[in-house]
């Protein structure tokens, strides 16, 4: 009867004495998420009764599994199993409640800052920062399940000897990665392209959706997604229209007859700038800047408060100026000219024998 009483009261006991800790804490939690709605803290903690209760039932069995005199035969294994899963959910464990403590940090700093490049620089740093930690504490817990087993304690000391030849060789051959994840680190705290940011790169416009440790992803506008290594934003110059102040100037050009009407569609832009909502009412122009011997270009410059609403104005001003002028100035738009072009006058012949020819412009020898 002691042979099936004790693992029954050894195993059953953490069992139940880890599901009775969970319940509380998780009841505690939830009690101070309900108090406290500013912060978002205690609900995220909640996303870690998981890997806590994992690392406790795992701490409970290790310790108290010699005294369940169960599987003798097996406890070498049986006790590497359960450090090995203790090692993963506390690992588990401190990604969850760091990724909690920063998310909340960077909430409060959300709610209590209205420049958003400089919140979106924080929440570009504050991801950042998560990816590292992440990777910091999984690499640290891969090596404390590996030295868990005797074999690799003994590859320890070689290995160390070995870490400077590796190091050269891992770097030589993994040169590219190592780029990507500096690049990624100097693009979170250089402040050069942040989360939420309009770029145009590689003739695309779009706005950052993704940064990572080594690629970044761009939404563009008509819902695509376009993956860059992050070593492109270090090395090839590219736009960001979200530095600095969001306002931003747009252009609108046509090509026009000569006889276009500038003075009236400088008032006829001003007339849609002022029906526009999306114009900021900073500044405004139209003026000739160009001509050929067919057209002539008018260019109109207008302003808005940001990348979005320039789009909206440039293409309400291009397309209102064009039915503009196809209903009361047709004759602006460029033509092309078919008529026939005038002949030279007739001339006598010259004394030196040469005359123009009746059709052609070109003069030619006085031959019969």
């Amino acid at each position: 009867m002691e042979n099936v009483l004790r693992p029954l009261l050894v195993i059953g006991g953490s069992v139940l004495l880890t599901l009775a800790i969970g319940w509380a804490g998780d009841r505690l939690l939830r009690k101070a998420d309900e108090r406290h709605h500013d912060t978002p803290l205690w609900g995220l903690l909640r996303r870690a009764r998981v890997p806590y209760q994992l690392v406790l039932c795992a701490a409970l069995l290790r310790g108290s599994y010699d005294q369940a005199k169960l599987l003798e035969g097996h406890q070498v294994g049986i006790g590497r199993t359960l450090s090995l899963v203790l090692i993963g959910a506390a690992a588990w464990s401190v990604i969850r409640i760091a990724g909690a403590v920063v998310e909340t940090s960077y909430s409060r700093y959300a709610r209590a800052h209205r420049d958003a490049a400089r919140v979106r620089r924080v929440r570009t740093q504050v991801e950042l920062i998560k990816r590292v930690v992440s990777a910091i504490v999984m690499v640290v817990a891969i090596a404390a399940m590996l030295l868990t087993f005797p074999a690799m304690r003994a590859a320890g000391a070689s290995l160390l000897a070995s870490a400077g030849i590796l190091g050269i060789v891992a770097g030589v051959a993994a040169q590219s990665t190592l780029s990507n994840l500096f690049a990624g680190l100097q693009i979170a705290f250089g402040d050069m392209v942040r989360i939420g940011d309009t770029v145009v790169v590689d003739g695309e416009w779009g706005t950052v959706e993704e940064i990572t440790l080594t690629f970044l992803t761009v939404r563009t506008w008509d819902e695509r997604r376009i993956t860059m290594p992050v070593s492109y934003f270090t090395s090839k110059p590219f736009e960001n229209w979200s530095r600095g102040t969001p306002q931003m100037t747009g252009t609108v050009f046509w090509h026009l007859d000569h006889g276009a009407p500038v003075e009236a569609m400088r008032e006829k832009l001003r007339d849609i700038l002022r029906e526009s909502p999306a114009w900021d009412g900073r500044a405004y122009s139209l003026v000739v800047t160009d001509t050929t011997p067919n057209t002539i270009q008018v260019r109109a410059l207008m302003t808005a408060k940001d990348s979005d609403d320039i789009w909206a104005v440039r293409v309400a001003v291009r397309e209102r100026m064009l039915t503009w002028l196809v209903a009361q100035h047709p004759y602006a738009l460029p033509r092309v000219n078919t008529s026939q072009a005038a002949l030279l006058p007739r001339h006598p012949p010259s004394p030196d024998g040469v005359r123009l020819h009746k059709d052609h412009e070109f003069p030619r020898t006085g031959r019969s």
